[in-house]
């Protein structure tokens, strides 16, 4: 079965009939979940049993749970965290095991929940000019702590069952701006990229998911990361990342037009899958009408990326939270 070259959400707790139709008729690839889709935890487990018996196969279904700012989980359902760039600036020399503790026990609570993808690790650097909406979600400043981090991270999710989702492709540390709402330039040579930002993702080039970034690096390409052959061929080539490429969420304002031609225009640049979120149910057939079926590579990727599933190997969760602790000084969660 070939796989629709989209992953799209649902506009409630449940799916309507409406949408359970539309979802087996195209088929995506998988599905996405927001604070809007979350109630309870039997809830959450009854919709994405939803999703997965209207397309008929256990599809991957992802979620924003980086912990600080950016959790769709929140109490009681999930721990409520601290920022990532202050969870690993306090653990200091121990931030990789710090990190992946914490990303073991995110990945716990997603799997229990039916939630098998994670859009975490997030490897862009950080800078004293990095935009708010993004530097407190970074790891660090420096690409080889970062890139650690984000292995440990990596392997958190896929010792508890989830798939990571490496982001954003390329790196997104130099915005000044929020993509969610303008187009962030970026004014450095490739070879200046390629030493800093591009590094961790050339380190984690073998994890099975990455997302794309919308901005702009003019040097480059006057094109949007999502939307442009040739950042899309770097990050093929000079990254080496031949896992599945998403694109990040294509309604946001950085990219310009109507989402069904955004998504056609990163398909076309490259990208295996098309991100659609928060859009009218109109909104989501047209990209999922546009997007249609992967490519016979991106369904290769998809597949191979699918095989990186596995049961959780088994988590002693008072050991986990016990041994975080002392990292961490005793202060682990937000207050």
């Amino acid at each position: 079965m070939t796989f629709g070259a989209a992953i799209t959400d649902a506009e409630g707790l449940r799916l309507t009939s409406e949408e359970k139709r539309l979802f087996r008729q195209m088929n995506p690839f998988g599905f996405i979940l927001f604070a809007r889709n979350i109630e309870s935890a039997d809830q959450v487990r009854a919709l994405c049993d939803d999703f997965r018996e209207a397309v008929g196969r256990n599809c991957p279904i992802t979620i924003d749970q980086e912990g600080g700012r950016v959790q769709r989980l929140r109490a009681p359902l999930a721990r409520e965290w601290m920022p990532p760039l202050d969870h690993a600036a306090r653990a200091g020399d121990q931030a990789e095991r710090a990190m992946y503790l914490r990303y073991r026990l995110i990945a716990q609570e997603l799997f229990e929940l039916g939630i098998d993808s994670n859009c975490a690790p997030m490897v862009d650097l950080a800078r004293d000019e990095t935009h708010p909406f993004l530097k407190n979600r970074c790891y660090g400043t420096d690409p080889k702590f970062v890139s650690g981090i984000g292995r440990a991270v990596a392997k958190a999710h896929l010792d508890g069952g989830v798939l990571p989702v490496l982001k954003h492709m390329p790196g997104h540390g130099l915005s000044t701006l929020d993509s969610h709402h303008d187009l962030p330039h970026v004014d450095l040579t490739q070879n200046q990229l390629e030493q800093a930002d591009f590094a961790p993702f050339r380190a984690l080039n073998d994890l099975p998911m990455g997302m794309t970034a919308h901005l702009v690096y003019d040097r480059i390409d006057p094109q949007p990361a999502t939307i442009s052959p040739t950042v899309i061929g770097l990050i093929r080539d000079k990254i080496g990342f031949d896992g599945l490429i998403m694109t990040d969420d294509i309604s946001m304002k950085a990219l310009s037009g109507a989402p069904e031609e955004i998504a056609q225009q990163a398909l076309s640049a490259g990208c295996d899958v098309v991100l659609h979120c928060n859009g009218s149910f109109e909104a989501r057939a047209k990209v999922l009408d546009v997007a249609g079926e992967m490519s016979e590579q991106g369904q290769k990727r998809a597949e191979k990326a699918l095989a990186m599933r596995q049961k959780p190997a088994e988590l002693d969760i008072q050991a986990a939270e016990a041994e975080l602790s002392a990292l961490m000084g005793g202060q682990v969660y937000e207050r």
